[in-house]
């Protein structure tokens, strides 16, 4: 199964991090589709009217001829944006029948145990920092193939409430937040060595990116 039949929702309230985002799931092969708001997303996914928002969405011209024919099969979204936060977003598509099982990742530049915890509790399948790399998308991919292979085969038993969150969500919030207080420990070595914590990951230039 090829790349080029998965389809990324992005939504980020910055320009140019929506660019990045764009253009590593496009050298994935991979259809994008960005936004630039929580509302945004909620309308191109069909979760509110157009009359509740007088803007149209800021999608890309492919996704505007495609809009009711589109299949989504990841949501990849900043947590701080103006208005609705992604966790806000997150809540919402998990509250929706139609669209709890799209995976939803979470973005951020800063690295708050408490918030990764908190939107992995609430469903988000990963939550990584930005700036976004090309090894980032690689591992989403496994997510991506859940939302095909579901199409294909169905559950073999029923899991509760109680059952997943204990078996998915503490073991998967264990494992972020312990490759969280990696990066963490790394920032302190490069700092005691006279490099700066805000430098372990560069910041992207738009002229660069375009």
């Amino acid at each position: 199964m090829g790349m080029s039949e998965f389809h990324v929702l992005a939504v980020d309230d910055s320009l140019i991090d929506r660019k990045l985002i764009e253009r590593l799931f496009k050298i994935s092969s991979c259809q994008v589709t960005s936004v630039d708001s929580g509302s945004k997303a909620l309308e191109f996914l069909g979760l509110q009217e157009h009359n509740q928002n007088p803007n149209p969405p800021c999608v890309s011209p492919n996704a505007k001829q495609n809009l009711q024919q589109v299949e989504v099969n990841l949501i990849i979204t900043d947590y701080c944006m103006p208005g609705m936060t992604g966790y806000d977003l997150l809540k919402k598509i998990k509250e929706s029948s139609s669209l709890k099982n799209i995976p939803v990742v979470i973005m951020s530049s800063e690295n708050v145990p408490s918030r990764i915890s908190r939107c992995l509790e609430e469903g988000a399948e990963d939550f990584i920092l930005k700036p976004v790399r090309l090894a980032d998308v690689n591992k989403l991919k496994s997510h991506m193939m859940k939302t095909k292979c579901k199409s294909f085969h169905k559950p073999q038993k029923i899991v509760t409430k109680e059952n997943q969150e204990s078996q998915e969500i503490q073991p998967k919030t264990e494992q972020i937040l312990q490759q969280s207080q990696g990066n963490n420990n790394k920032r302190k070595s490069m700092d005691q060595q006279g490099l700066s914590p805000e430098r372990t990951r560069p910041r992207y230039n738009y002229n660069m990116i375009l």
